[in-house]
């Protein structure tokens, strides 16, 4: 069993290493972004009242749809989040081996954190292409709500808010530590490090917010409270100097879409 174990390992280790697969991980990588810039211009739109629009990966992507390029770019999105997807779980099984113990199980549970967004992306593209898709938010109150419904129901969702904050500050400290460079192959220059810097650290604050929208939801028992990105940026908008705060924030989710693609072009075989 542990032969065959190894051999499928080996096998699927060849295929990640493989010049085709790579260059699919690398679409992925720039999909990634894509969507990252698409969802900072719905926030910009937001910011100066120049239209409405869901600020999140979904509502970025039913935009699109609504475009003659809609169509082809989604199946693009699809076709790169799918081996994006089984990167961070072959990273997740056996990745980071020459770290010790303790980065190798940060690093390993970072990719199959990703592997999960990744996916999930993918999926939410699949059922917008199919005519399927529905709001975002809409769905996080919906699923938000069956589980305040369970036993301990508000503490799962308190559960659940404290995980996203403890993602949130994962990233803003993998930001300021520039920690992002682990991902990266070879020296990479000042503007990719900013562009890493500002990206992580604005996304960990989105995270921080919607991490504390569904704490409320939870201590109020109002699932209408929760929200993912699109109620993070609206929450910002409102704020007193919204406008400005929200503008930062598009920015800087903006600068993180550009990072991915230069990820994409220096991306680390482990």
């Amino acid at each position: 069993m542990t032969d065959t174990a190894g051999q499928a390992r080996d096998k699927a280790r060849a295929v990640e290493r493989s010049r085709p697969y790579g260059a699919l991980v690398a679409m992925g990588l720039v999909c990634f972004g894509f969507v990252h810039l698409l969802i900072a211009g719905i926030a910009l739109r937001l910011a100066w009242g120049g239209g409405g629009g869901e600020a999140s990966s979904q509502g970025a992507l039913q935009e699109l749809a609504q475009t003659p390029l809609g169509p082809p770019v989604l199946a693009a999105v699809v076709i790169g989040m799918i081996p994006l997807a089984g990167w961070q779980v072959l990273e997740a099984l056996w990745g980071y081996g020459q770290l010790d113990q303790r980065r190798r199980i940060r690093r390993r549970l970072s990719s199959a954190g990703r592997a999960v967004v990744y996916l999930a992306l993918a999926v939410s593209t699949v059922r917008i292409l199919s005519g399927a898709g529905s709001s975002g938010e809409q769905g996080q109150e919906t699923w938000t709500g069956r589980l305040m419904q369970l036993p301990l129901g508000q503490v799962l969702v308190l559960v659940v808010a404290a995980v996203i904050i403890a993602v949130g500050v994962s990233q803003i400290v993998k930001g300021v530590r520039q920690k992002f460079l682990e991902d990266l192959a070879g020296g990479v220059s000042v503007a990719v490090r900013r562009l890493g810097q500002v990206g992580h650290i604005v996304k960990g604050l989105a995270l921080i917010i919607v991490g504390g929208l569904f704490a409320w939801a939870a201590i109020t028992f109002d699932p209408e409270k929760a929200g993912g990105m699109d109620a993070a940026l609206r929450t910002v908008g409102s704020s007193p100097f919204g406008s400005i705060l929200l503008t930062v924030m598009a920015l800087g989710i903006a600068c993180f879409g550009l990072y991915c693609f230069a990820w994409a072009r220096n991306r680390k075989r482990s």
